[in-house]
């Protein structure tokens, strides 16, 4: 779920905590560095086509056409971070980060790019807006801790934005899921069924609503948790604050 991105997805710069942990390398450094400055890039060229089809247009339906391509490739290459964790280089969670990309991914092709009825609702604007959003924070957040000069504001908006943008993001995903079910059940999309030489059977209409459903254990740990981390990041901070 995009969620998942929103909220603790990768803490690969944590600036909290005592003890401090030996960072990648100075060529692992640099390619973490160009990747997240590559992927920052990426969004904002998708924020700035939806803003430019917005005002072409007068009118957000439809918008999803108009950086379609781009979503989709920025959205898939956020893969690499799966191989980041795995090598060592980021060390975050391999099964967590893994679970948090591939969802956004599995939205991006096997939902919005294979039931096309879906692409029109408001709701993937509603999602594509949370993520993208999200990902030029993330991604800047990434490089500026890497290169040892993180804004203030960019640590503040990381650990702040998420309170509007998890649940936002989280609506549209759960609703164009919704929004392709009966386009799924009427064409059979991705369904295997029996009799086959493989005596295997799989619906996947039945596997979107589990999908849906995985939501609502999901959605509250992973939102929390960010809450916790708020606290851990900017707390302290403010504590000072009211001190001064």
């Amino acid at each position: 779920m995009s969620a998942a991105s929103v909220g603790s997805s990768k803490p690969a710069h944590s600036d909290v905590g005592s003890k401090k942990k030996k960072g990648p390398g100075a060529l692992a450094t640099a390619y973490l560095v160009i990747y997240n400055v590559v992927m920052t890039a990426g969004w904002l060229v998708i924020a700035v086509g939806l803003a430019r089809a917005y005002l072409a247009r007068g009118s957000y339906h439809g918008l999803y056409y108009s950086i379609e391509k781009p979503l989709k490739f920025f959205q898939t290459g956020a893969a690499l971070e799966i191989l980041h964790c795995a090598i060592g280089i980021v060390p975050s969670s391999v099964v967590l980060t893994g679970f948090q990309v591939m969802s956004r991914v599995f939205l991006t092709w096997a939902v919005t790019h294979s039931v096309r009825e879906v692409q029109s609702e408001d709701s993937v604007l509603l999602f594509v807006a949370a993520w993208t959003i999200t990902e030029i924070i993330r991604y800047s957040f990434y490089t500026f801790s890497l290169l040892n000069h993180l804004p203030y504001l960019i640590k503040w908006a990381r650990y702040t934005f998420f309170i509007v943008l998890y649940p936002m993001g989280v609506t549209g995903e759960l609703l164009t899921i919704y929004a392709a079910l009966p386009s799924v059940q009427k064409t059979g999309l991705f369904s295997v069924t029996l009799p086959n030489k493989y005596n295997f059977s799989f619906d996947y209409y039945t596997f979107l609503i589990l999908v849906m459903i995985s939501y609502i254990p999901l959605f509250p740990q992973l939102y929390f948790h960010m809450i916790r981390q708020r606290k851990k990041v900017l707390g302290h901070v403010e504590d000072y604050s009211k001190v001064e």
